[in-house]
């Protein structure tokens, strides 16, 4: 068994090489400084299949564009699953099964039953609803003269935005116990970049209790419901009942916590941190803020939405969102366990091995994106399309493990920074200041990122 660009037989293969590092802790701090960019690193050194020491653990990892395409063949299909990087979530929800730690049928199943509930599709008839959704968070929390610590503020819009659409109501008073569930969550459990013996910090307890009554609590609303909801407004916590009636062996009673909290976990961090690095792209580059404002301004002086042409509206707005999830990539690297022995760039990959896919290595080489280091929206028009090349561009990941939302998020993301670059006028903290980032538990800029809102342009 051999990917395409391996003409090496799995007998003749030898181990990916590992990369060079300090005594110990071998290249940890690099790696979690900036991921991303030490993948690249690696890959422009030792190619598209190495070895990093990680506090004392082999880990291997695959990258680039052969990474990108090879999850999306048959071949990757069948080499790589999912189960094992999040089955420690699944048991700590004292769940049977989640989507991210399916394959095969069982993950078709599952993402069938949440795809509606996922895709933009769950708010069609309501985007000038969810505009003003977004305008109202926007109005609490941005005020003029503050310093508005750009992260939180979006943590709380997210919850505002999807609380409202599935159940009517913004569980506010649960976002940071969100946010701490999954800080611990993904650190601890799924990233393994802290010890396990944080799961029992109090502070982590609390939290997962709050968690777990939020879930409670929105199972409860919907079983008071006194009549079933029409078809056309059914979102994704109809469609988890609807199938745990239907179906009670493949969505269970003990599963439904996790499943009506879904939304908050996939959305909270990444949602939030992307919008976040919009922000400071955009304030960061003084010509393309007066583009945008004027694109915006004229989309909402027309009236009404109209659902059609809502993405085409905005093709500035949507190039900066781009070349933002370009730069600053939610989907550093994707986890998989190898189901079997194969080959990847002439290495031997054995199954078991836990894996690392550098699949946005492409996002900061030359040959796909020309000056790859410089903030340019124009590279997604049609005339460039840099994004198209094959294997370039994974905001969203790759392969039958995509994400979900990606069709909502994308409306999501537009929708707000459309109302914020409408309705503010924003500054960085000063002139030269340069973005500091996090990586746990998902990369994006610390929460100490602040901007000042110096007035009010539009209401």
């Amino acid at each position: 068994m051999s990917t395409p660009e391996a003409a090496v037989s799995l007998a003749d293969a030898t181990p990916p090489p590992m990369v060079r590092g300090l005594p110990l802790i071998g290249s940890t701090l690099e790696m979690a400084a900036d991921p991303a960019r030490f993948f690249v690193k690696c890959y422009q050194e030792y190619g598209s299949a190495f070895r990093v020491n990680v506090f004392g653990n082999h880990l291997t990892v695959i990258a680039g564009a052969e990474a990108a395409n090879f999850m999306g063949t048959r071949e990757g299909k069948d080499c790589l699953r999912s189960r094992e990087a999040w089955e420690p979530l699944v048991k700590e929800f004292g769940a049977s099964k989640m989507l991210s730690a399916t394959d095969g049928e069982l993950h078709k199943q599952l993402r069938a039953i949440m795809k509606r509930g996922f895709s933009k599709e769950s708010i069609k008839g309501r985007y000038q609803e969810v505009l003003d959704i977004t305008a109202n968070s926007l109005d609490r929390d941005w005020k003029v003269g503050s310093m508005v610590p750009v992260v939180e503020a979006m943590q709380y819009l997210v919850v505002d935005q999807l609380g409202m659409v599935l159940t009517g109501k913004t569980p506010r008073e649960y976002v940071k116990d969100i946010r701490t569930t999954i800080l611990y969550i993904l650190n601890v459990l799924v990233t393994r970049q802290r010890p396990q013996f944080m799961m029992k910090f109090p502070e982590y307890k609390r939290a997962k209790a709050r968690m777990f009554e939020l879930g409670r609590q929105m199972i409860a609303d919907y079983r008071a419901k006194k009549s079933p909801t029409p078809e056309e407004y059914k979102t994704l916590i109809d469609d988890v009942m609807d199938a745990h009636a239907r179906d009670p062996e493949l969505v269970p009673e003990g599963d439904l916590i996790m499943l009506m909290t879904g939304p908050y976990v996939a959305g909270l961090d990444t949602v939030a941190n992307t919008t976040s690095a919009i922000v400071y792209t955009v304030l960061k580059h003084p010509g393309v803020l007066p583009r945008i404002q004027a694109e915006v301004d004229a989309f909402f002086a027309k009236g009404p939405v109209n659902e059609d042409e809502f993405m085409k509206s905005l093709p500035l707005l949507n190039g900066a969102i781009m070349e933002t999830m370009r730069l600053f990539p939610i989907a550093v690297a994707q986890i998989r366990t190898a189901n079997k022995d194969f080959v990847f760039g002439g290495h031997r990959i054995n199954e078991g091995e836990l894996i690392y896919l550098g699949t946005a290595v492409p996002h900061y080489q030359d040959q796909f994106y020309p000056d790859a280091e410089k903030f340019d929206i124009e590279r997604y028009t049609k005339e460039r399309a840099e994004h198209m090349q094959v294997g370039a561009y994974s905001p969203y990941g790759r392969g039958h493990h995509t994400c979900l939302g990606k069709s909502l998020a994308e409306v999501l993301l537009a929708m707000t920074m459309a109302q914020l670059f409408h309705r503010f006028d924003l500054e960085l903290p000063s002139p030269g200041y340069v973005l500091k980032t996090k990586t746990a538990p998902t990369p994006g800029p610390a929460m100490s990122f602040k901007v000042r809102v110096k007035g009010r342009r539009k209401s």
